[in-house]
């Protein structure tokens, strides 16, 4: 139960963040759409990357 009181990372923010540039990048070069998916592929990545550091920490 030592893993009980350790706060775990949240990676949730990188997720959000990376939709929101995406999508203002993607509207700046008229392809609003494409740069949601490139933002949520970037977001996914960075909160797995975060989910796998955190599990190796614990």
């Amino acid at each position: 139960m030592a893993n009980a009181s350790r706060t775990p990372m949240a990676g949730g923010f990188l997720l959000a963040i990376a939709l929101i540039v995406g999508v203002i990048a993607g509207a700046a070069k008229g392809e609003p759409s494409l740069g949601f998916l490139a933002g949520l592929g970037a977001g996914l990545a960075g909160l797995l990357l975060v989910w796998l550091v955190d599990r190796r920490r614990g």
